[in-house]
């Protein structure tokens, strides 16, 4: 077929078009870090970290129960169980605390979906963190999502996310280093360069006029006459070489890619949904070893549960079982790869709910929450930070928040991804803050960084998109 230059150029036009829309993210032509001068001295590790965000704001206190404490039941049910407004969360399954510190020595279940958690949680492969968010007074999504995806407590304006500033310092040299599992890129990842958001390992490719694309790269027109004009060596022409050596090895790998999740060690292989194919592309992603995955994200939403959150049934019961299950088989998977000690997995939310039910069967936008952190690395089994109490609510109706997100995230920065830049990753992070807190949630067998809290100036990242007018 002959294509006229007329077509042609129209045919780059959407093509381009089509990149910059989110098919391949804002990887598009992004400058090479190291080219351009920006690359870390660090080198980082080969290390994967997953972030879960559980958007809404997730009721900790229906997840991690604290079911040894009266005030709890005063306030979830305060006519008994089985009152119509109960929202006290019933047959939990039994967590032994496992440290001294917490504050109290028994008396917290998980909810009784949790099941496959629960297993990790018994066999030391995941751990909570209760009373920890964001230590700022905004109940509103939006600011919360913000600050914590940014991380800062203050600025939620900051032009970059932590995520991306701390691949910004590491400067991964691999193929495909982060990936948005989904539609979008989250703010965490906001300035960086390297994200690519996928909804599906089939997704990744050139789209286009079905004239002039192809599955296949070898046999799409519009994909080789791109190839064919960026091979010189400036910036431009690296990043767009960085680009089709992205979607080369992405379509080397799709056989192996989507033949996984079929594990026998795993039970759950039939799930589905949005959340749990997404994280099904990133085993796949992992396990496809030539693409060097570093960063992963996935959201999972439908957390503001204001009327009927349900306590046996309902939104936040199924909601529960969606979360649980599907990091159960993500981490079997993994684990039947043999890949579970260089994953590690953190879930949390932008804030948890109110002690109290409201008059419509739900409850309202609080303040602590509790984030899990699972992996081959974590040492689980235990439940991390100091135990507020319920007698002692901030604003008389929240739980208060004991640890700093920042804190635990940091702990998984420093011990596993090789970054002891903390104060450019977290600014305002400070050493007693980090130090105060959930020390030894992940093993790390090299002897304590000397770590950094003073934030650095890091160098913008440049992407160039070419025009094709006709």
């Amino acid at each position: 077929m002959s294509v006229s230059r007329r077509e042609f150029l129209t045919g780059c036009s959407a093509g381009i078009a089509a990149m910059a829309g989110g098919r391949v993210g804002n990887m598009v032509f992004a400058e090479d870090q190291s080219a351009s001068g920006h690359a870390s001295t660090l080198a980082g590790t080969d290390h994967v970290f997953v972030m879960v965000f559980l958007r809404g704001g997730m009721d900790g206190l229906s997840y991690v129960v604290p079911v040894g404490d009266q005030i709890y039941y005063e306030r979830r049910a305060p006519q008994g169980a089985n009152n119509w407004n109960s929202l006290a969360v019933q047959n939990t399954l039994d967590l032994n605390i496992n440290n001294g510190g917490f504050g109290v020595s028994s008396g917290f279940g998980l909810h009784p979906q949790a099941l496959g958690l629960h297993r990790l949680y018994q066999s030391g492969h995941a751990a909570f963190v209760h009373a920890t968010g964001l230590n700022n007074d905004t109940r509103s999504h939006f600011d919360a999502m913000d600050f914590i995806e940014r991380g800062a407590l203050e600025n939620k304006n900051a032009a970059t996310g932590w995520l991306a500033r701390h691949l910004q310092v590491v400067a991964p040299q691999s193929t495909l280093p982060t990936v948005a599992a989904g539609n979008a890129i989250p703010s965490s990842l906001l300035g960086s360069p390297l994200a690519s958001s996928i909804a599906s390992s089939n997704d990744y490719q050139i789209q286009g006029p079905w004239r002039y694309t192809d599955d296949d790269p070898t046999k799409n027109q519009m994909y080789t006459a791109l190839k064919r004009m960026y091979t010189g060596d400036d910036t431009l022409n690296r990043g767009a070489k960085r680009l089709f050596q992205t979607v080369d090895a992405m379509s080397n790998a799709l056989p192996a890619l989507r033949t996984t999740w079929t594990s026998a060690m795993n039970p759950l292989t039939n799930l589905g949904g949005s959340f749990v194919d997404s994280l099904k592309l990133i085993s796949q992603i992992i396990q496809a070893g030539e693409l060097n995955l570093r960063v992963a994200t996935v959201d999972l939403g439908g957390w503001d549960h204001h009327e009927n959150q349900g306590v046996n049934g309902g939104q936040f019961f199924n909601l529960i079982g969606t979360l649980s299950d599907g990091l159960a088989a993500f981490y079997n998977e993994i684990t039947a790869a043999g890949m579970q000690n260089r994953v590690t997995i953190a879930v949390m939310s932008e804030f948890g709910r109110r002690l109290g039910a409201n008059l419509t069967l739900g409850t309202d936008h609080g303040h602590g929450g509790v984030m899990t952190v699972l992996g081959g690395k974590v040492n689980g089994g235990k439940l991390y930070g100091v135990w507020p109490g319920l007698a002692d609510l901030d604003q008389s109706q929240d739980l208060r928040i004991t640890t700093d997100y920042r804190a635990v995230l940091g702990e998984i920065v420093v011990n596993l991804l090789g970054n002891d830049k903390l104060g450019t990753v977290f600014p305002g992070l400070t050493e007693g803050e980090y130090l105060a807190q959930v020390r030894g949630l992940v093993s790390n067998p090299a002897a304590q960084p000397a770590i950094d809290y003073v934030p650095a100036a890091l160098g913008t990242t440049s992407m160039y998109l070419p025009i094709a007018r006709r």
